[in-house]
């Protein structure tokens, strides 16, 4: 039997795009060097595998990975909705300036799409094995109160130009 591998990050929110993901980490014992050596085994090892299954060789990822530190509680309460918004991005644009005209039809969109953590946080078990949801949980609420936020935001100009504040 192989050997138990101890946690390098505690992943709280992720979403899987085309040629991109998102992540929300934390580093296991606060040490910074975890998220790198993380980021450096989960984009190597993805790209040897992908490489080698599709009979191709290089990158797979758009550019190199981008770490940003939160540092504002403001942030850090809009970051997970922000993660699982992403996937509109394929059907309704619009979710980035707060213009989105059939709010119902974007939440379904996000309910259809499987990867992303948002399933986890709305009681539905997606991939429990690799999310931590216990710090995040309480900032989001109950799954009504998710969406009536996500329902806000994609909505509401004023709260979709925040995450322009959080792509920089």
């Amino acid at each position: 039997m192989g050997r138990v591998r101890e946690p390098l990050v505690h992943i709280h929110a992720w979403c899987l795009m085309k040629n991109h993901y998102h992540l929300l980490l934390s580093p296991v014992d606060n040490d910074p060097k975890n998220i790198s050596l993380f980021m450096k085994k989960l984009n190597m090892g993805y790209a040897k595998f992908y490489n080698e299954k599709y009979e191709r060789s290089g990158y797979v990822w758009q550019g190199k990975y981008k770490k940003i530190l939160i540092d504002r509680d403001v942030h850090f309460q809009y970051i997970p909705y922000y993660i699982h918004l992403n996937p509109l991005d394929y059907s309704h644009p619009q979710w980035r300036t707060g213009s989105v005209l059939d709010p119902d039809t974007a939440l379904q969109v996000l309910r259809e799409y499987r990867w992303s953590s948002l399933f986890d946080y709305q009681e539905v078990k997606n991939f429990p094995s690799i999310i931590t949801t216990r710090e995040i949980k309480g900032l989001l609420g109950s799954t009504v109160n998710q969406n009536n936020n996500i329902k806000q935001i994609i909505t509401s100009p004023k709260l979709a130009h925040s995450s322009d504040q959080l792509e920089t």
